[in-house]
């Protein structure tokens, strides 16, 4: 167990980097905000306001389309104690569970040693951003996410607003602010989550038992508060939190008041004006009732500035907070069974049970992340890659090795994948996915030689065909392109093997394509993972 004397020590250091924002200044930062939020949408002339039917003018925008691939990192404070998953901020206050055992093993009682004590073992010294961005750019992303704050109420980023954040303390530097930089400095687009929303249910477990969530001070009630309940009050107005309400039915859970609303505003349109994202992704819990009208002015405020700037923004929501038509919808660690007509996402981990990192993790492999990009991407979404670095800003091997095996593939069969559109069938073949593929964690599977992805070129010249395996006995059938198809109008004339100069024998027969090729992949292409097809039906374009 650490020494009271190293907490003191800890916690001393936290107090003094705090009073570089008392709390009265962060509440007039607020409200400034919300000031001049409130100005700019109701300006005349602006092209959106906050509305459902203004907003429902959004599109979104063909860089995205084009983009398929993008980079998501969870990285914070929660990487310190790197145990179990990145909910280890809010599970070290709920008494009973792992993390709260593991925590009173390791770092004392909550009284003595709270989560705030985390921020001063959070150095980030080998933090470098350029070589981040060069990883991903190897891995063939073409969009990066960092999150700017995490539900534990930390930003990542050089905020006026809040004083718990890694420029004023910890890191002592601004992660996003320089991420921002490297990421355009490679051309790469560039985008910021946030997850504020659950902070206002996040510590309020901490409330029950002695810990620095129920002794907080006015400098630690700006990291901890508001550690409201989750569920509702019972008759007797009294809360029974020991159990989460359904996380599909948010009006079930205790709705937040308009002071966090505004806070919650302020601080995702600080982000917006501080780094002017490409990209803003949300969490799940924007869908709450109550965060309706500070949704709608956020989402009014993102696009009237980017337009002001022309920019081409993309913001996501999950589920229905939003209507379909205002923003891009994200499916988290999930999948569609179908082609959807929209653009949409979904965002995935490298690593299997965490989003940021926890030692003792399990790793995918770039076979089983190629499939999803793949599958993705046949059906008119993108996907975004977690990564969750180690608290010293060094990234696991596990996950560089998976990033760079991406980008290989990538390199040869990117063709398929980069600026493709949908076809008008996604996809054939005996593998499916699971009735209940939106829920989370039902996106990985694994898939057959005989599982084929489709996509075409934005002119709709090529087609192409992925086989998420190579075929034993040399010949791949696409029963989807049979003689006669209604989806091609002019006869194929020409197929080859993306990464291969020669040409593939083929025969269109009543029951598909026929495919004849060699009893292995030619040398030289990655092996074991995926091969694509450029099937073309205008050799003389």
């Amino acid at each position: 167990m650490r020494s009271l004397l190293a907490a003191v020590i800890v916690s001393f250091a936290v107090h003094a980097a705090c009073q570089t924002i008392s709390p009265a200044e962060a509440k007039e930062h607020t409200e400034r905000q919300i000031v001049k939020v409130e100005h700019e949408i109701s300006a005349s002339g602006v092209p959106f306001h906050a509305t459902w039917n203004s907003l429902a003018a959004y599109r979104t925008p063909d860089w995205f389309r084009d983009a398929k691939f993008g980079i998501f990192l969870h990285w914070g404070v929660y990487s310190v104690p790197a145990f179990g998953n990145e909910w280890y901020s809010r599970n070290m206050y709920v008494p009973g569970s792992s993390a709260y055992r593991h925590h009173v093993a390791t770092y004392g009682p909550q009284s003595k040693f709270g989560y705030k004590d985390f921020i001063p073992m959070f150095k980030a010294e080998h933090f470098n951003a350029n070589a981040w961005v060069d990883l991903f750019v190897k891995a063939g992303a073409r969009y990066v996410v960092p999150v700017g704050e995490h539900c534990d109420g930390f930003a990542m980023y050089d905020s006026d607003i809040t004083p718990w954040n890694a420029a004023r303390m910890g890191p002592h530097r601004d992660v996003v602010g320089e991420l921002a930089k490297a990421t355009r400095a490679r051309g790469l687009r560039f985008g910021v989550s946030s997850h504020t929303a659950e902070h206002w249910w996040w510590y309020g477990r901490g409330r029950s038992f002695p810990s620095d969530v129920r002794d907080e001070t006015p400098e630690t009630a700006l990291l901890y508060d508001p550690a409201a309940p989750m569920n509702l009050p019972r008759p007797d107005g009294t809360t029974i939190d020991t159990k989460e309400p359904d996380p599909s039915h948010l009006e079930e859970w205790l709705a937040p008041n308009a002071a966090f609303t505004d806070n919650w505003l302020a601080l995702s349109t600080e982000i917006v004006d501080k780094y002017q994202p490409d990209f803003m992704y949300f969490d799940w819990w924007i869908g709450q009732p109550a965060m309706k009208s500070a949704l709608q002015k956020f989402a009014a405020y993102y696009y009237d500035r980017s337009a002001e700037h022309h920019r081409q923004p993309v913001l996501t929501y999950k589920e229905e907070s939003m209507p379909a038509n205002a923003a891009t919808l994200d499916i988290e660690r999930g999948k569609l069974d179908t082609l959807r007509l929209m653009p949409w996402q979904t965002d995935t981990s490298v690593s299997i049970h965490s989003w940021g990192y926890a030692e003792h993790d399990q790793y995918r492999t770039a076979k089983s992340l190629i499939a999803q990009l793949v599958d993705t991407v046949s059906k008119n979404g993108n996907l975004l890659l977690n990564v969750g670095p180690k608290a010293d800003g060094t990234i696991p091997q596990e996950v560089q090795s998976a990033l760079l095996q991406m980008g290989e593939w990538l390199r040869i069969n990117g063709e398929a994948i980069y600026g493709s559109r949908p076809f008008a069938v996604f996809g054939e073949g005996p593998t499916k996915a699971p009735k209940d593929s939106t829920q989370k964690d039902k996106d990985i599977q694994s898939y057959t030689a005989q599982d084929i992805r489709y996509t075409t070129s934005r002119s709709g010249v090529v087609l192409y065909a992925t086989a998420l395996g190579w075929p034993s006995g040399g010949n791949l059938v696409l029963h989807t392109l049979y003689a006669g198809n209604p989806y091609l109008t002019d006869p194929i004339c020409s197929v080859r093997l993306l990464g291969s100069l020669r040409e593939i024998p083929f025969a269109v027969r009543p029951d598909g394509l026929h495919l004849t090729l060699p009893q292995t992949p030619p040398p030289g292409l990655p092996r074991d993972i995926a091969w694509s097809f450029a099937i073309r039906t205008h050799c003389h374009e």
